[in-house]
């Protein structure tokens, strides 16, 4: 990198462009500006780390601009604290400068960053929900799917879901607070196929919910737990795990952890991947991480969730006191023995 330009921040504002960051690896958060620049500075760990990656959203756009904004996806490794790799970080800025200059956005910039180590393409939930988001964002209108989405859900003999589109149900997601949205999602959820639950709940846990559709969606947690069924179980967590009400989320994941889908897999990966900041709790955390260590369908399961969540820097503290927990049942120590042998 240049003496004048030495952070991304740096380099898209010397561009001229208005940019904002997000988190699009566990749930898609926004990064304020400061913390970017704490990130980028090594001054913070990167705070939502997934597989020792930061997987982050650039959105820019010229100031002079009418079209839609530019996204840059982006995959950087990082260090055993969670710390961006500087190296890293700095290659790639190099190759942006080679291949554009200052002059980020236009004609000229289209597809010059193809083949970039750093790009990457995120998964079609991802990208319906990213797109959803940044046209509310924006205040632009939602896609041409949207329309047969709201229509589904406001008439509830309409049995038609064939027709539903994945970006359709991000946008609906993302526009709850849209005429009746809400109050027609809260009446249909109970009744929805897997096919159209499933995506949907996908699309939802990147959405702050209310308090009413959060509480909804436990009730209904609740039922799909006493009768053992497990997708309807996931899908309700995963709907409700982006609401702001951390409390309730907590007293989901105890309804899960003191069930007998605990025993689950999937029930284990969806509560690290969407609940894990519910684990601060030591108590908590130590029923989950004694769950995944009686675990036996996936080998290997433990493991792959202790060094998920030890990267986590508001975990971090308390999967390393696991370590010299008292107490412990003989699974969850033969477990932790088996992550130093």
């Amino acid at each position: 990198m240049t003496a004048q330009i030495s952070t991304l921040g740096e380099l898209l504002t010397s561009a001229g462009t208005q940019w904002r960051a997000y988190d699009i690896g566990r749930r898609i958060t926004k990064i304020d500006k400061k913390q970017f620049a704490q990130i980028e500075n090594t001054q913070v760990p990167y705070p939502y780390p997934l597989g020792n990656h930061a997987l982050i959203a650039i959105q820019f756009w010229d100031n002079q601009a009418t079209q839609d904004p530019y996204v840059w996806f982006l995959k950087f490794p990082l260090d055993e604290q969670s710390k961006l790799v500087i190296a890293s970080r700095d290659h790639f800025a190099s190759m942006v400068l080679e291949a554009l200059g200052t002059q980020l956005t236009g004609e000229a910039a289209q597809g010059k960053l193809d083949n970039n180590p750093y790009v990457y393409t995120p998964n079609a939930n991802k990208l319906a929900a990213f797109n959803a988001l940044m046209k509310c964002e924006l205040k632009r209108p939602a896609s041409q799917y949207y329309e047969t989405v709201e229509q589904y859900f406001a008439n509830s003999a309409c049995q038609d879901w064939q027709n539903i589109a994945l970006q359709g149900l991000a946008d609906f997601a993302m526009r709850l607070e849209h005429g009746d949205n809400q109050s027609n999602l809260i009446a249909r959820w109970s009744n929805l196929p897997e096919q159209v639950q499933s995506p949907l709940a996908a699309m939802l846990e990147h959405v702050a919910i209310s308090t009413e559709l959060a509480e909804h969606l436990q009730t209904q947690l609740c039922q799909h737990i006493s009768q053992q069924d497990l997708n309807g179980s996931i899908n309700c967590f995963r709907a409700m795990s982006g609401s702001h009400g951390l409390g309730l989320i907590a007293q989901s994941v105890d309804h899960l952890l003191n069930s007998e889908l605990a025993d689950q897999a999937d029930v284990l990966l969806t509560i690290a991947g969407r609940g894990w900041e519910t684990l601060t709790e030591p108590e908590r955390l130590y029923t989950f991480m004694d769950k995944a260590a009686h675990n036996i369908q996936i080998d290997g399961l433990f493991e792959s969730i202790f060094t998920d969540l030890v990267a986590i820097p508001i975990l971090r503290p308390h999967v390393l006191g696991l370590l010299r927990a008292q107490n412990r049942s003989d699974t969850l120590s033969r477990a932790i023995g088996r992550l130093f042998s």
